[in-house]
């Protein structure tokens, strides 16, 4: 952003410091204004009713004097020729009058707008005011000019502290002939940066803030430098910098200080070179604020949100400044174009001797922000000495975004006539198949052979782009005399090549950056990787990669080691290098013909357009989000026991202790959910689930509290905190850890487990056992928590097990677990209803799935809004729930609405819909997009049940057995392991008269318990008319009192009752072989009395049991005639 010399220098006020007259319509001149009444001073606005009354008197007096004159003269006698010479008198004095009145008021608005007025004198742009006056969505920031100009003399001090102590010691070793380098003054001068106009820009991203900052700095800044032993001195005085800012502040993360690091760039180029290339777009400059930031060349040079395809067309009617015969014959010109995007510039061939050019060439960009950067053209009159310029034009690419393909004729600002581009919106897509995607005419591949029949200069058509971070590199081989070298990487592709910079001293360098190619055919193309000393003679290493491996890698990535050739034994390179394919997405997609192919295709028989690929398509097809869409996690929190906790209850004014009713309150991610209370417990277990949808921000807590229940105010028992990292990272964290095939666990603390409890691990992956989480700020209690990350998987294979599993883990106290995570993408709408049948609405939508809503912004008065939102739900039931969309206007009701049942995606390829859906009310349509995950548990063995039909079912049942031996963990697993197995397991005997108990017992040495798991019965007997309420009571005989009695839930009116409910026994396993467990099953007999109806029993030797192996079982129950009472 360039201003004129004199711009802000003025004394003279502002229009905003200062109170002007009002302003005139631009196309007007400034001679409408009333002349304002000096007398005034400072008298009310609003006149009182008698002063209105006084001056329409005074007005009608006025007009009766005026007649005076004439009657006068008629009354004297005297004839028409008088009247008519006073009335031109009096005509003559008032146009003079007038007259200076106009000048007075000209005058006066010149000095009250003298800006303005200025501008349009000579023929200033709206782009040289400040940003705030042109765009009202733009702020002004005086209160941070007055921060900076306040803290500018000690940004000096910085500076000079910064160049003498690490800039001059990093110039003097890096040649020998820079040894007496310095720097001899180093100022930045009084005139501070001054920040014109801050815009920010809403909705973007949820885990990045993006700010535009209007800067402008004229600054008497002063640096000399000095190379003493050639006595060679030189300095910078002044400098100018004008221009748009963006800070973007990524990513956000749960911890101080909430941003992990600050990225900024220049989106206009009106800077020198070397700045550019270090801030412009797709340039940035990153200042980590988080130590360990992953990822750093990535933030720094990030995927480009897509490309752009510029067809430079033609031009007509530019003005001619060619000149002969010292002007008096008129000649033509020599145009040529300059395309510019952030610091890509483009240059078009000169077309000799023509006002109505035709280039026909083609250029592909990057774009990395939308909005923020423009595609800039300018035209110009090629000469021997000075290029004249011809016209410029500036179109945002967030409308090229919007319209998917553009192609018109667009003014020269500056100058005369206009430039014909066509342009194409290309996606990053990461799919391979759309590089050979076959369409339904002509069997064509789709990317690559619509590329051959494009018209293109100077270049082919890519297909793809490639992005290569280069991170660093191991055990580089010396130099001679086992000098450290200085190296440095050149990356090629054909004959493309992009060199990092030299590190000085080390064979173990860190680059960090990032390069980009264009693919013409990823299919035949590689990358050349050389290493080598900054003196280029020397080769460190090499590597060649064919491209093609990228093509059969995971989301078209390989972030890896590589071996490097031709170098020593150890040395590697690492390097992650991100493929993405070029596809211009349009839903009127025409082939064009290939030169000189036989049988080539051809719509209509019309050839296609030089320099165009496919026919204008009036809307983008599929949505375009970004590519932190759909990367949600979901965390779920078991909530299992505490022990030790505190006791905070008092009675009789605290003379006889109590204990305590606690209960655990968890905030994550800006929610907060709270576990039931268990009374009168200082050891209580919740054994409750809660479900929290997560990204992968780094720094993420879990806070958790927990409290004492009162009737007045709860007291605290304590709190902990635990870090998300290890979970997002791994998917599991608990007390346990261990590897089996695609079980993964991971734990607090590692404490390894006695080999004869893992049989199946192999040694060097040994389980794991940590301690408890710590309550902190009270004397004593601890607390057990699991947390899993359960990612969403985009099959339905898997869906049925997961509503099983889920129906097992879910406790009588939680709520229903998901089953499934919904993302939607909602871009936009087009061709929505009017109000009253002329007036566009100003339309939002809101998007529901059961009681969750996400409510989007309001787009003031447009029928067709660009919303660009996401939103995600935890979905329970897939098969039956649905998706809910209202569009609905800012007071003016329902404009459509939507009902997209999920059963839709469960059929769906990657169970996934990208398209437009018309909505009910037959008059709008929407753009969105909506895929669904299925959330299978890392730990609930779905994953290994549904992908090893290979195996048999022993095998998977040994895998399962090691659940049994784990401790702490709840009765999911066992339960789990019996239902997936039940499947593959053979026919069980017919249950006897009486019914069947199905029971698990084992015994854990570990922790010295019984542990015994009532799966269910079945079959059971049924005496009276209605069928029993049963439950099932264990005993460990020959003890028979409560210590060693447990029961269950009750079940109401069934034969069949499930309970899945796990009971323990401290005892050691000796005493534990000489016990016996009596199993009776019972029911209520009546609602009044206390006498339980026994349904049977069966009674189990330990000794005669296999208690290391646990495996379930179901037994028949037998007849007694004593009936016991609960």
């Amino acid at each position: 952003m360039e201003r004129s010399p004199g711009d802000g220098s003025s004394p003279s006020p502002s229009p905003v410091d200062q109170p002007s007259a009002p302003s005139d319509p631009p196309d007007q001149p400034p001679t409408a204004h009333t002349k304002p009444d000096p007398s005034s001073g400072n008298q009310p606005a609003g006149p009182s009713a008698a002063s209105e009354v006084l001056a329409v008197l005074t007005s009608f007096g006025r007009r009766l004097l005026v007649l005076v004159p004439v009657y006068l003269a008629g009354a004297i006698g005297l004839s028409v020729g008088f009247v008519l010479f006073g009335l031109a008198l009096y005509l003559g004095w008032r146009r003079v009058r007038d007259e200076k009145e106009r000048s007075l008021r000209v005058a006066r608005q010149l000095l009250d707008d003298e800006e303005r007025i200025t501008a349009k004198t000579l023929y200033m742009s709206h782009r040289e005011l400040p940003a705030w006056v042109s765009f009202p969505d733009v702020e002004k920031a005086e209160w941070l000019n007055k921060i900076v100009a306040q803290v500018w003399p000690f940004l000096g001090q910085y500076m000079e502290k910064l160049l003498v102590e690490t800039v001059a010691p990093a110039i003097r070793g890096s040649n020998t002939h820079l040894q007496t380098f310095t720097f001899t003054r180093v100022e930045l001068g009084e005139k501070p940066l001054r920040i014109v106009g801050v815009k920010v820009h809403p909705g973007q991203s949820k885990e990045q803030i993006l700010l535009d900052l209007n800067i402008s700095y004229v600054g008497d800044v002063q640096i000399d430098v000095e190379v003493k032993k050639y006595f060679c001195k030189a300095g910078v005085k002044g400098m100018q910098l004008h221009g748009v800012l963006r800070v973007i502040l990524e990513p956000l993360i749960g911890d101080l200080p909430i941003v992990g690091a600050v990225s900024i760039s220049l989106s206009d180029t009106v800077i020198m070179d070397s700045i550019a290339a270090f801030l412009v777009l797709p340039n940035r400059l990153l200042v980590p604020l988080v130590p360990n930031l992953q990822d750093v060349a990535q933030l720094r040079s990030p995927l480009p949100r897509g490309i752009i395809r510029i067809h430079l067309l033609a031009a007509q009617g530019l003005s001619s400044k060619d000149k002969y015969v010292k002007g008096l014959i008129e000649g033509k010109s020599d145009p040529y174009a300059l395309v510019r995007v952030g610091t890509q510039t483009f240059c078009s061939r000169v077309i000799n001797e023509e006002l109505n050019p035709q280039w026909g060439e083609t250029y592909e960009v990057t774009v990395h922000e939308v909005p923020g950067q423009e595609i800039e053209v300018e035209v110009f009159d090629k000469d021997p000495d000075k290029d004249d310029f011809l016209g410029r034009m500036k179109l945002d690419v967030g409308k090229v975004l919007q319209a998917g393909v553009l192609d018109d004729w667009f003014p020269l600002q500056g100058g005369q006539g206009q430039v014909h581009l066509r342009l194409e919106w290309l996606s990053l897509l990461p799919n391979a198949e759309k590089l050979e995607e076959v369409t339904n005419v002509g069997n064509r591949k789709l990317v690559l052979q619509w590329n051959r029949g494009v018209s293109s200069r100077p270049e082919p058509p890519s297909a793809a782009i490639l992005a290569v971070y280069l991170d660093r590199a191991q055990d580089l081989p010396l130099k001679k005399g086992n000098k450290e070298p200085n190296p440095m990487v050149q990356l090629s592709i054909q004959d493309v090549t992009q060199e990092s910079k030299a590190l000085h001293s080390t064979n173990c360098p860190v680059w960090e950056e990032a390069f980009r190619f264009f693919l013409q055919d990823p299919r035949s193309q590689e990358l050349d990787v050389q290493v080598k000393d900054d003196s280029r003679a020397l080769t460190l290493g090499a590597l060649t990669l064919p491209l093609a491996r990228l093509l059969t890698a995971p989301e078209l990535t390989l972030d890896q080691w590589f071996q490097l050739s031709s170098s020593g034994p150890n040395s590697r390179l690492y390097m992650k290098l991100v493929m993405r394919i070029l596809y211009l997405d349009s839903s009127e997609v025409r082939l064009p013909a290939v030169p000189g192919c036989p049988g080539a295709w051809d719509l209509d028989n019309e050839s296609p357009q030089t320099g165009s690929s496919v026919d204008t398509p009036p809307r983008p097809s599929h949505t375009t989000p970004d590519s932190h869409f759909g990367t949600e996690n979901v965390l779920r929190i078991h909530v299992l026991e505490a022990q030790d906790l505190i006791a905070k209850d008092r009675f009789l004014g605290g003379l006889v202790k109590g204990k305590s009713d606690p209960y655990v309150k968890l905030k994550l991610a800006g929610r907060s959910f709270r576990s039931r209370v268990i009374r009168e417990d200082l050891n209580p277990r919740w054994n409750e689930v809660f479900e929290v949808i997560v990204t992968s921000i780094p720094g993420q807590e879990l806070e958790v509290e927990v409290f004492d229940k009162d009737l007045d105010k709860d007291d605290f028992l304590g709190r902990c905190k635990v870090s998300l990292t290890t979970v997002l990272n791994s998917g599991f964290l608990d007390e346990v850890s261990m590897e089996l095939e695609s079980i993964v666990l991971l734990i607090l603390t590692h404490v390894s487990f006695s080999e004869s409890l893992c049989p199946h691990i192999p040694t060097s992956e040994p389980c794991l056992l940590p301690q408890w989480l710590t309550l902190e700020d009270v004397p004593s209690g601890r607390l057990h928590l699991r947390l899993e990350r359960l990612t969403p998987r985009p099959t339905a294979a898997e869906l049925e097990e997961v509503l099983q599993v889920n129906s097992l883990i879910q406790t009588q106290k939680s709520a229903e677990l998901a089953a499934a995570l919904l993302s939607v993408y909602l871009e936009r709408a087009e061709d929505l209803p009017l109000r009253k049948g002329t007036k566009p609405p100003s339309p939002y939508a809101t998007l529901t799935v059961g009681d969750a809503m996400h409510k989007t912004k309001t787009v003031s008065q447009t029928s067709a809004p660009v919303w660009d939102e996401s939103a995600s739900f935890l979905i329970r039931k897939p098969n039956t729930d649905s998706l809910e969309l209202q569009v609905r206007g800012e007071g003016t009701g329902a404009l459509g609405s939507l009902s997209l049942p999920l059963s839709e995606l469960l059929v769906a390829d990657q169970l996934c819909l990208d398209r437009w859906f018309t909505l009910n009310n037959g008059q709008g349509q929407v753009l969105l997009r909506a895929q669904l995950g299925i959330l299978v548990s890392q730990h609930s063995g779905v994953e290994a049940h549904s992908h090893s039909y290979s195996h048999s079912s022993s095998s998977l049942s040994e895998e399962l057995e090691l659940w049994a031996g784990l401790p702490h963990v709840t009765s999911s697993a066992p339960e789990l392991r019996q239902r997936l197995t039940h499947g593959d397991s053979p026919l069980e005997a017919p249950a006897g008269p009486l019914g069947q108990v199905k029971l698990t017992v084992w015994y854990y040495s570990e922790e010295r318990k019984l542990v015994s798991i009532v799966h269910s019965c079945r079959a059971l007997r049924q005496n009276g008319r209605d069928p029993p309420d049963p439950y099932v009571s264990l005993l460990l005989l020959p003890d028979k009192n409560r210590g060693t009695k447990r029961k269950t839930s009750q079940k109401k009116r069934t034969l069949n009752p499930e309970f899945n409910e796990r009971f323990e026994w401290e005892l050691p396993l000796d005493e534990a072989l000489r016990r016996k467990l009596d199993i009776s099953v019972k029911s209520n007999s009546s609602f009044m009395s206390r006498e339980r109806e026994l349904l049977g029993k069966v009674q189990l030797d330990l000794a005669e049991i296999d208690l290391s192996q646990g495996a379930a079982q179901w037994y028949d129950l037998m007849d007694d005639k004593d009936k016991g009472s609960s």
